[in-house]
């Protein structure tokens, strides 16, 4: 009985001196940077072993699918857990969240932010260094030029954004956007698996289309004009935070527009056939 006491005291020990090293270390302030972004690598990693591990033995179609097939699977699955964390974040801070509050009166809304806004930010810098190194590593196979582009701006400006705490808020405004990866991943996976012609097809390439008219055309329109109103604030902030503030959402957002047109072209090609 004094055994068992004394174990169970000894385990108690060591889980408050683990709590204590990672309230003390891992997540102090000045390291959360950097125990976010491999925290977020570490979840890149776990995600697609486990998807392997899930798709070998309850999808029957997986086992015949080419190995970079079985690649994209797993990365599209990662992209998606992702876009599920990080869209849910974004969503909370922009439009739930007193951190950005314009009735908020603690300092200017460009220079704001959090431990949680800036742990957010390095789990998807970590996520966006996993997929642009595969991307890259596996060229083009997993996606050409514009992937490239698209995720090298977000490095960046995310980057940029946790590392200063500058212009947090309009970040997040454009993770928005991450919301309609889901959808654009099981597009491919509704393809891939031969459900092209199904129902399940067509409805989700109408809520791809609302989902991006929404989510990368309106409101990247909203963060034009956020920015205008707001530019007395932005334009205190450090030159290369005000250049990446006026140009990755104007980027993000011609290409946004071009794969819009895609979109349209391809849910009329889908209604044509089914006419």
């Amino acid at each position: 009985m004094a055994t068992s006491e004394r174990t169970i005291m000894a385990i108690k020990v060591y889980q408050n001196q683990a709590e204590q090293l990672v309230k003390d270390y891992l997540l102090a302030d000045p390291f959360i940077p950097y125990t976010s972004i491999l925290s977020g690598l570490f979840a890149c990693k776990m995600i697609y072993d486990l998807t392997r591990l899930v798709s070998t033995f309850y999808f029957k179609s997986y086992a015949g699918l080419t190995k970079i097939q079985r690649i994209e699977w797993n990365n599209r699955s990662m992209s998606t857990i992702h876009a599920f964390f990080i869209a849910s974040l974004s969503l909370y801070f922009v439009f739930w969240s007193d951190l950005f509050s314009e009735h908020r009166l603690a300092g200017l809304v460009t220079f704001r932010s959090s431990p949680l806004s800036i742990f957010g930010l390095g789990v998807s810098v970590g996520y966006f260094l996993a997929d642009i190194g595969m991307i890259l590593w596996l060229y083009p196979s997993l996606g050409g030029i514009e992937y490239v582009v698209h995720h090298s701006l977000s490095t960046i400006a995310v980057t940029y954004a946790m590392m200063s705490g500058e212009g947090q808020l309009y970040t997040y405004m454009v993770l928005i956007s991450e919301v309609t990866t889901p959808e654009i991943n099981m597009r491919w996976y509704l393809d891939t698996a031969g459900m092209k012609k199904s129902r399940a097809y067509l409805i989700n390439g109408i809520v791809i289309f609302l989902g991006w008219l929404v989510a990368r055309v309106l409101l990247f329109i909203y963060i034009f004009y956020h920015v205008y109103l707001h530019y007395d604030q932005v334009k205190q902030m450090h030159i290369f935070g005000v250049f990446l503030v006026l140009t990755v959402p104007a980027v993000l957002g011609a290409m946004n527009l071009m794969w819009f047109g895609r979109i349209i072209k391809g849910l009329k090609k889908t209604l044509t056939k089914r006419q």
